[in-house]
C-alpha cells in the first residue's frame, strides 16, 4: 500500500511517498512543489493542483495524509495554506482517494513518542525509521514523509 503525506503551503508543498508491504516500510519518493511569489495565486494554485494530480498518477495512493492547518498570528500565510489545502483536497476527491488530517502534535507523537518534539528530533527519527543515509532535505519534504509515516503508525 502507498501513502502520500503532504505538508501544504502556497510557496512550498512538501510531500513524501511511503510504501508499506507487510511489516516493511520503504520511502519511495519525497520532495517539494514550489511556486513563485511573482505569480498570481490562481496560477500558483493551478501549479500545485497539476503537480499533485501527477504525483497521484505516478504513485497511486490508498490514502493521502495532510497536516491540519495550525497558525497563530499570520492570517495572510494561513489563507494561502488554506487555499493550497483546498486544491489538494479537490485533487484527492477527484481521484477518489481518502484524505486524513493530522495535527502537528499527532505527527510528532506518532514519530517520536512526544507531541513536543522539535524539528531536529523529528528529522533524525524520520532518517532512522526509514533507513535513510541522511536527513531528507528540504524540511518540507521531511515533513511530508513524517505525515505519511504518521498515518501508517496510526493505521486509520
Amino acid at each position: 500500500m502507498i501513502i502520500i503525506g503532504i505538508d501544504p503551503g502556497l510557496a512550498i508543498v512538501g510531500f513524501g511517498v511511503i510504501k508499506k508491504e507487510e511489516n516493511r516500510i520503504t520511502p519511495v519518493s519525497y520532495g517539494c512543489i514550489r511556486t513563485s511569489s511573482e505569480k498570481q495565486n490562481p496560477q500558483r494554485l493551478m501549479e500545485i493542483y497539476d503537480e499533485i494530480i501527477a504525483l497521484f498518477e505516478k504513485y497511486p495512493p490508498v490514502a493521502v495524509a495532510v497536516e491540519r492547518l495550525f497558525f497563530t498570528n499570520n492570517i495572510t500565510s494561513a489563507m494561502g495554506v488554506s487555499e493550497a489545502r483546498g486544491v489538494i483536497f479537490l485533487a484527492a476527491q477527484q481521484k477518489n482517494i481518502p484524505v486524513i488530517e493530522y495535527t502537528p502534535k499527532q505527527v510528532k507523537q506518532a514519530i517520536t513518542g512526544s507531541g513536543r518534539a522539535d524539528k531536529k528530533q523529528m528529522q533524525e527519527m524520520i532518517k532512522r525509521l526509514l533507513g535513510l543515509d541522511e536527513v531528507p532535505k528540504p524540511d518540507d519534504a521531511a515533513d511530508g514523509l513524517s505525515i505519511a509515516l504518521c498515518h501508517i503508525n496510526f493505521g486509520k
